[in-house]
């Protein structure tokens, strides 16, 4: 995951659709020779962390895809297809981060991938290594935001928000029109959660969409992605 790469979740289990499948087209770190006999280990990580990120991509067009097609056998077996493009994926950024413990884009990358299959703690985990290695890097605060809105721990979402509003005011959207997202499901659905609670998330949502209209985009942005 390149400090200058990005991307996006299938409903809030395959979370909001990769654009989720999000924005800008995912950039690749530089890589070596084809040989792997004559490469480096970090030469290794960086081809297959490129050989993942291709993988999104090919999911996020699964995604799409998935998006237009009515017939339930049809929807299966694309989702199947998508499923399983996130599970190489996930081979791709664990060879790398195996090869390059360092190269926080893949522990970043890995998270995203997990999250996309519904695995939130292990998403949490990744993102958590690629945050030790990059505090700042930005596409891993906010995913990881997204993961804990899947698990419910809505104050650490609402920390990411505020630390994202400050430094990276696009993905401080981008999190915020999950959150609206969420607030919409569990109206729905409370899923153990009581009233209560998620009223009280709801109201704190729509404060902040407020200020946020209020301010408009203040502070420049990188295009981080993936």
């Amino acid at each position: 995951m390149l400090r200058k790469t990005a991307a996006a979740m299938v409903v809030f289990g395959l979370f909001r659709g990769m654009a989720e499948a999000a924005g800008s087209s995912p950039k690749e770190i530089p890589e070596a020779p084809e040989r792997a006999s004559v490469m480096t280990p970090p030469q290794q990580a960086a081809q297959r962390y490129n050989s993942g990120l291709k993988r999104l991509e090919k999911a996020a067009k699964l995604e799409r895809d998935l998006q237009a097609v009515a017939d339930l056998k049809k929807r299966a077996a694309l989702g199947e297809k998508v499923r399983k493009e996130y599970e190489k994926a996930i081979e791709d950024f664990l060879f790398a981060t195996g090869k390059d413990p360092n190269l926080y884009q893949a522990h970043g990358s890995l998270g995203y991938a997990y999250r996309k299959t519904g695995d939130y703690p292990a998403a949490l985990k990744a993102y958590d290594r690629a945050l030790e290695l990059d505090a700042s890097y930005a596409p891993a605060i906010e995913y990881r935001a997204e993961a804990c809105l899947g698990l419910n721990r809505l104050e650490e979402v609402k920390e990411a928000y505020m630390k994202l509003f400050s430094s990276d005011r696009p993905r401080a959207d981008e999190l915020a029109s999950a959150m609206k997202t969420w607030v919409e499901a569990h109206r729905r659905e409370p899923a153990g959660l009581s009233p209560e609670t998620i009223e009280e998330f709801a109201k704190w949502v729509a404060q902040r969409e407020e200020i946020a209209g209020r301010t408009g985009a203040l502070v420049p942005t990188k295009d981080d992605r993936w």
